[in-house]
């Protein structure tokens, strides 16, 4: 194949994904990003595939794909884990005239996926005829040369070794920007990545098609995998001579769970390096226009996880103290207790009328902001789902205008 390179504008057009997995789960983010119309077809599909079919991004039909599927598609994408699968699709797109990526051989379809990845309004592709790493690699120092200002024209780009290990990555609260450049550079050398849910998605879709990606998402209140398992694909992996990621969203060590695995690692004698991230409970409120705090109105905030509810034997909070608290109060993972968090709020001294703002999708294109009190929060907040920031104190109120 000798392809010939063009961007394609896929508003509101029909692209056909077959098959839910890990692969697919690393192309979906920049399809929809692109405002692709995305039906994807598949019997089952990973917790953070579901989720982005939950969320209406795009539209899944659980089933097994059948001839016929590509009709009024412009694009397709095989990625089932069956090869005799992604060859039907290939064969029905080269019928139809559609232009297909088939995700386990690039020779069998009639599109291929370059190594992608943005800066500053720029879309970066690179294409290494079949060879991933060295697409990645020069990608890589294209992206660092543009952030840096530095060209990285070393030969030996494709051939770095980074040494066997866990990098645990804290990505930021969503937008793929806001990830630091440590994080970015090391993720980008990586070779196996577990990804949480909140981890910014984009980021999966510039790794190289060599990187495996695990999706170690944990869906509220519904599908998970458990933390044991993920300690377990951290060290084997690391021992296995691999250099790993543990892509988090937020910053690792707020309510991340980040420190059980730096135990784990250590306890194995596995190599882990930290990598603080952008925290959602002071960004997603300064993406909304609020500051956690604001001179002569609050000396203080408080950052309380919403996990368990106030009267649960597991809760460690102390619910009187933060009635009495003047300050800001921010909620992670609070809103589907809202109605509950204010009521212990409002019996413990927080005045009815307090401000509060939910913040959902913070720093997202999606991005949505309610603005209520605290007596009327569970009302206002009402159809908003995770990820959200509750925010509650005075600064809540304030107008940046």
């Amino acid at each position: 194949m000798k392809p010939y390179v063009v961007g394609l504008d896929l508003t509101g057009r029909r692209v056909v994904v077959v098959g839910a997995g890990t692969v697919a789960g690393r192309r979906l983010p920049r399809l929809i990003a692109a405002g692709a119309d995305v039906r994807l077809i598949a019997p089952d599909a990973t917790p953070a595939v579901e989720a982005m079919a939950t969320a209406g991004e795009l539209r899944w039909e659980v089933r097994g794909y059948t001839d016929g599927d590509l009709e009024s598609a412009w694009y397709a994408l095989a990625c089932s884990s069956e090869p005799a699968v992604n060859a039907a699709v290939a064969a029905e797109a080269q019928r139809r005239r559609v232009f297909c990526v088939r995700a386990d051989d690039a020779t069998g379809g009639s599109a291929v996926t370059a190594a992608t990845g943005e800066h500053d309004g720029l879309l970066i592709g690179v294409l290494a005829g079949r060879r991933p790493r060295r697409s990645a690699a020069v990608r890589d120092a294209i992206l660092d040369a543009l952030r840096t200002g530095v060209v990285d024209d070393a030969p030996d780009a494709e051939a770095r070794i980074t040494p066997p290990g866990v990098a645990l990555i804290g990505a930021g609260p969503g937008d793929p920007d806001l990830i630091t450049v440590r994080g970015r550079r090391l993720l980008a050398r990586a070779d196996v990545v577990l990804a949480d849910r909140l981890a910014p998605r984009e980021l999966l879709d510039e790794l190289g098609s060599h990187v495996t990606v695990i999706d170690a998402a944990k869906v509220p209140y519904g599908r998970a995998m458990a933390q044991e398992e993920i300690n377990t694909q951290l060290i084997e992996h690391a021992k296995a001579g691999r250099f790993v990621v543990r892509l988090k969203g937020g910053d690792p060590y707020v309510f991340g769970r980040g420190f059980e695995e730096v135990l784990a690692c250590v306890a194995a004698g596995v190599p882990v390096t930290v990598v603080p991230g952008v925290t959602s409970a002071i960004s997603v409120p300064a993406a909304a226009g609020i500051p956690v705090t604001h001179r002569g109105l609050t000396q203080e905030f408080v950052v309380v996880s919403g996990h368990v509810a106030p009267g649960d034997p597991r809760s460690l909070v102390d619910w009187p103290a933060l009635g009495r608290l003047r300050g800001t109060l921010v909620l992670l993972m609070a809103v589907e207790r809202i109605g509950v968090f204010a009521d212990a709020l409002i019996t413990h001294g927080r005045p009815p009328d307090t401000p509060v703002a939910v913040i959902a999708s913070g720093t997202l294109q999606g991005q949505r902001v309610v603005h209520c009190t605290l007596v009327d929060a569970a009302v206002a907040s009402a159809g908003i789902r995770p990820p959200a920031i509750v925010v509650v104190g005075s600064v809540a109120g304030l107008v940046s205008e």
